[in-house]
């Protein structure tokens, strides 16, 4: 086993007992909005160890006891955890179905879990908006994704930007989500992508075209 191979399967499992460890929590102490129960976990997974402290930090806090950089954090979580869930069900089903664009499996997978990131966002959106009494399902779909639509884009450049650079220098083009490379790859990639997202998200806040949480 390479020395890159061994820091990758590190970093996924202190992902994944992140992820354990808040779910386990949110299984105590549910959250006021339940897809926030989902959200954290998953941003667990992406964010190891300092996504239990963040959830600890801020994750913990009702609603109006967080000053505005933190709601709006919490918002990019909620987008990240739709885009998260998308980008990882959509690559190895990619990979599984040989999919290409323009002769390219890295441009194939890059369409692909935009779709994949696209749907699991707009659900996460769409979710709670008919959760908090939203009649008309038409209507709330349209406000999840003028919502999300933005936060999204934001998400999947920072991500896709970094795994075009990972494929360049150490995945090879070719994309292969059955190696621990890829998935380490993937959750520096997230990480980044939660940072291209929160501007897009403060921006949408302060216009009020979605809430801080």
């Amino acid at each position: 086993m390479s020395g890159f191979e061994m820091i990758a399967w590190f970093f996924i499992a202190l992902g994944i007992l992140t992820a354990a460890a808040i779910a386990l929590d949110v299984r105590r102490r549910p959250q006021h909005m339940a897809i926030m129960n989902i959200t954290w976990p998953v941003t667990g997974l992406y964010f190891p160890v300092v996504g239990w402290w963040l959830y600890k930090r801020i994750g913990l806090k009702g609603h109006g006891e967080k000053p505005l950089w933190q709601g709006v954090f919490v918002s990019t979580t909620h987008c990240g955890g739709g885009c998260t869930l998308g980008d990882t069900v959509a690559a190895p089903l990619m990979t599984l179905l040989g999919v290409t664009v323009l002769g390219s499996a890295l441009l194939g997978h890059f369409v692909g879990e935009f779709v994949g990131a696209y749907l699991f966002g707009i659900l996460f959106q769409f979710l709670p908006i008919m959760s908090m009494g939203h009649g008309n399902w038409r209507s709330a779909l349209k406000d999840a994704i003028k919502a999300d639509t933005l936060s999204l884009i934001a998400f999947e450049i920072g991500m896709f930007g970094w795994m075009a650079i990972a494929a360049v220098l150490w995945l090879g083009m070719e994309p292969r989500p059955d190696t621990p490379q890829f998935w380490f790859m993937m959750q520096i990639g997230m990480v980044l992508g939660f940072a291209t997202a929160y501007p897009a998200n403060w921006w949408l806040v302060q216009r009020g075209v979605k809430h801080a949480m």
